[in-house]
């Protein structure tokens, strides 16, 4: 059986981050899921419970997301990150910055389904 995956949901935007964990909620392949506000918060948890996989949004205050997923790549290379962005332009810098895959907002819940269960299990979600 494959492994639960913990998430930690990490955007500014309070209905974003209700409607990713609301989504996951859907999913028996996701195990716990957390939420941070913007990349320094999401950087303080991952120090304390290391999630499998950070859905990452590009814009935020205090720190953005390629700052804080350059930081987490560098620092815990294992955990998976997807940046999430309205602007597909931020795709180029995600990677650059060590993404694991980049997803525009406004895919479809089964392409966001889809593109984390390729990211984490390297398939396509059963």
């Amino acid at each position: 059986m494959t492994k639960r995956a913990n998430v930690l949901i990490v955007d500014d935007q309070l209905r974003v981050r209700q409607s990713l964990k609301a989504l996951l909620a859907t999913w028996p392949l996701i195990g716990q899921t957390q939420e941070a506000t913007n990349g320094q918060e999401a950087i303080q948890h991952i120090e304390q419970v290391q999630p499998d996989l950070v859905l990452m949004d590009v814009r935020m205050p205090v720190m953005d997301g390629l700052q804080s997923t350059r930081h987490i790549k560098r620092h815990w290379p294992q955990i998976k990150v997807i940046v999430l962005s309205m602007c597909g332009d931020y795709r180029v810098d995600a990677f650059a910055a060590g993404a694991d895959a980049f997803m525009s907002k406004g895919e479809s819940p089964e392409n966001v389904l889809d593109r984390i269960a390729k990211v984490l299990y390297d398939k396509s979600r059963a």
